[in-house]
């Protein structure tokens, strides 16, 4: 299996400097790994939305903390992306109660549609596909996470508006 490897820019802005010492003062100044997720989040935020090995060292570096300790963090939440994603992530829920309400057979009509397996990214680089943890809309499955927003009681059409909203720039993703 080829292993490929992606460069990532490292870019800390003062905007985003600003944001991160914003996000360490809210817990005491010998707790700063506290700060962790919620700088994770801006950080990927800032850099297409993945976190490079380099950049988890310098969340790292600026947390005071070891680089395991981010990578631990990274790797256990699916909120963090290891490699580049499209511009739009469908993330679908594929705990029990979408399952069973038939979250499987959308992210599979999802995948089908884009010409994508779970994980992957268009070749355009405007979709990706990832199955997720569950994200707490049990009574309103199957669902998918785009962005900030939830789509629930998925369907075929559903999902072939949202490709369509998305390609043509109407979707705000947060």
């Amino acid at each position: 299996m080829e292993k490929r490897v992606y460069y990532q820019e490292i870019n800390i802005t003062e905007e985003l400097s600003a944001r991160i010492n914003e996000l360490v003062s809210h817990y005491p100044a010998d707790k700063k790994k506290s700060a962790l997720i919620p700088v994770l989040h801006v950080v990927q935020d800032a850099h297409e939305n993945w976190l490079s090995i380099p950049l988890m060292d310098k969340v790292a570096e600026i947390l005071g903390i070891t680089p395991i300790e981010v990578y631990e963090v990274v790797t256990f939440y699916t909120m963090f992306n290891q490699k580049p994603v499209g511009k739009y992530m469908f993330e679908f829920c594929r705990t029990s109660c979408c399952a069973i309400l038939g979250g499987d057979d959308m992210m599979e009509y999802a995948c089908q549609k884009l010409g994508v397996k779970e994980g992957e990214t268009t070749p355009d680089g405007l979709f990706s596909v990832a199955g997720v943890e569950c994200l707490g809309a049990c009574g309103y499955g199957p669902m998918l996470q785009l962005g900030d927003f939830y789509h629930e009681k998925l369907t075929k059409e559903k999902i072939d508006a949202l490709i369509e909203d998305c390609k043509q720039g109407k979707i705000n993703l947060y």
